[in-house]
């Protein structure tokens, strides 16, 4: 792959993650955007009531800014509400939940070090 420095955004495929529900990503920065191999930057676009359903990433760091709408995370007992201009942080292992408030869909900037790629193996889903 020749090395890309610069991306647009509209010019990339979406596709729906896994353990989400009206969730539709572009995955902006990243081993197959730009060759990078340690961090991942999405952009997500979430419906009113949906988003992440419980799950953790083992090895892997993520952080969710949001730019419109508003959301509640959930993580390690402790739960926030957040407007544009906050953010949160997911530590490797650590069950989490995403959920928007808002009457209009949700945009998130997510940010996963290293790289998730949506590899199954790389998800913990809660026993039930």
């Amino acid at each position: 792959m020749a090395r890309r420095f610069f991306v647009r955004g509209a010019e990339l495929p979406l596709y729906h993650p896994a353990n989400h529900t009206g969730t539709t990503n572009r995955r902006l920065i990243g081993p197959d955007t730009v060759g990078d191999c340690n961090v991942e930057v999405l952009l997500g676009v979430v419906e009113k009531g949906k988003g992440a359903l419980p799950h953790a990433h083992p090895g892997i760091e993520q952080i969710c800014y949001m730019l419109e709408g508003s959301a509640v995370a959930e993580v390690a007992g402790e739960r926030c509400e957040l407007q544009p201009g906050d953010a949160c942080y997911f530590p490797p292992g650590e069950m989490h939940v995403f959920t928007v408030t808002s009457e209009q869909p949700a945009k998130v900037l997510v940010i996963y070090s290293p790289p998730y790629g949506e590899s199954p193996e790389r998800v913990i889903r809660p026993r039930v």
